[in-house]
């Protein structure tokens, strides 16, 4: 089994480079879903069209169903098959971005982990249980987009205007990291993103240090304290109007579960953030306010000068219960109120899409996880929602689905840089859990569609 998802990954998937941030491909992008995952898809029973992309035309999607009878469950399976830049010539030297290369465990090329390597497992998954008994004993549709990576443009617009050809009962998908290499691991939402910049410019051009120094202000000193007075030395939100209501008891249960070892990745820093949370609450049940970079001057080549501008790009993460359409006015507000009235603060549209969250209590969740634990015998870890951002709001508030999103990664997979891969236990496993899960679902599933 795992010998052909390999070759399948290897020849066919990887080579296309499908990177959606490169204006210049565009039949790459097509290629992937027509050269691609079409005839896989054909030779399992399924019909599929390409779908145009409303808001960029250069980003198509791919939707295909297979339903086998109207009254079994129906499915929603969902992917992407673009990527990040290659980033060809910083790989390790015997490395490459566009060709699978396997290392002991590690397979190694741009899009293994994220996410062709995980949804190939998907449908290799079903795949096999066709296999094995002629048909699947439920229904599935598969969604395709191919803008993820540029925030996943047009997603939303096609799932409303598609809405009656994706309905469903469940989506179950595949991206992002486990909790830990080892530990199966099921989330059910994501934390939303809302991006903005404070800048301060206080004259027009830089003036020599000697002379002006003591006489004029400098911007980047003034934006550095009001960026102190707006999160602390530790990491702690300032502002309260950028904090979420709280912790649900429901997901406050789940997360004392969790633990959170960053294994594989770097030391955590045991005292930052948000104090009196645990660190699955920090990262999964709270917000954070984070800088992402910061200017002034010519930081290439600093001269003797005061500055005449300061800019900062700002980022929150934030969970379910947040409040983002007064993210900008809470700002404002703290800003002005601690005599920074001149600092500027700009929206930006980072493209993604809402926080959500599943309740762990929710049928889908716990059938889910019954299931794997009876294919491994491994306690699985479930999060109400992954700490990074996916645009789960399209599947969730559009279509209305409770979403299983079950990673088949880890947190050192080094996706959105170079040396990219997937680890061979994980693959293996992955494959294992999903065929078992598709299975189940045709021989015990949670919902009834005969009643």
């Amino acid at each position: 089994m795992i010998t052909g998802l390999s070759s399948r990954i290897s020849p066919a998937a990887l080579p296309y480079p499908t990177e959606s941030q490169n204006k210049g491909r565009v039949s790459e992008l097509r290629d992937y879903l027509e050269k691609e995952i079409w005839p896989y898809l054909d030779k399992m029973g399924f019909t599929c069209r390409i779908v145009k992309n409303p808001v960029n035309q250069r980003l198509p999607f791919l939707i295909a169903q297979r339903v086998e009878d109207e009254t079994l469950p129906t499915v929603l399976t969902y992917g992407h098959g673009d990527t990040v830049w290659g980033m060809e010539g910083s790989w390790r030297p015997e490395l490459e971005p566009w060709r699978l290369i396997k290392k002991g465990d590690r397979w190694y090329g741009r899009g293994a982990a994220d996410n062709k390597g995980q949804h190939t497992i998907n449908l290799s998954a079903l795949n096999l249980l066709l296999r094995e008994q002629g048909k699947l004993g439920f229904n599935v549709k598969v969604l395709i987009e191919m803008g993820e990576e540029m925030g996943s443009v047009g997603l939303h617009e096609i799932c409303a205007q598609e809405k009656d050809a994706l309905r469903a009962d469940v989506f179950i998908a595949s991206d992002g990291p486990r909790i830990n290499p080892d530990k199966p691991t099921v989330f059910g939402g994501s934390r939303g993103v809302f991006n903005f910049d404070i800048s301060l410019k206080l004259r027009e051009g830089e003036h020599h240090s000697g002379n002006w120094g003591g006489l004029l202000a400098n911007p980047a000193i003034i934006l550095a304290h009001a960026i102190s007075s707006m999160v602390g030395s530790q990491g702690r939100i300032l502002i309260e109007g950028l904090k979420p209501d709280g912790i649900p008891e429901t997901i406050k249960r789940v997360l004392a579960e969790l633990e959170v070892t960053g294994e594989q990745g770097p030391d955590i820093d045991d005292d930052w953030g948000e104090p009196g949370l645990s660190l699955a609450e920090k990262v999964y049940g709270w917000n954070t306010l984070d800088v992402l970079a910061f200017k002034c001057g010519n930081p290439v080549n600093p001269v003797h000068a005061i500055p005449s501008s300061a800019w900062a790009r700002c980022h929150i993460r934030y969970v379910s219960g947040s409040h983002p359409q007064g993210f900008i006015a809470a700002v404002r507000k703290h800003l002005d109120e601690h005599g920074f009235e001149k600092i500027q603060i700009t929206e930006i549209d980072s493209k993604y899409g809402m926080a959500t969250r599943l309740s762990p209590d929710n049928p889908w969740v716990k059938w889910t996880i019954g299931s794997f634990e009876k294919t491994t015998d491994k306690k699985t870890a479930f999060l109400p929602n992954l700490g990074g951002t996916l645009p789960n709001d399209a599947f969730t508030d559009i279509l209305g689905l409770p979403t299983i999103w079950v990673p088949h990664s880890y947190g050192g997979c080094s996706q959105h840089a170079p040396n990219e891969h997937l680890l061979a236990p994980l693959v293996r496993e992955g494959l294992r859990l999903m065929t078992g899960l598709f299975w189940d679902l045709a021989e015990n599933p949670p919902v009834d569609k005969t009643d």
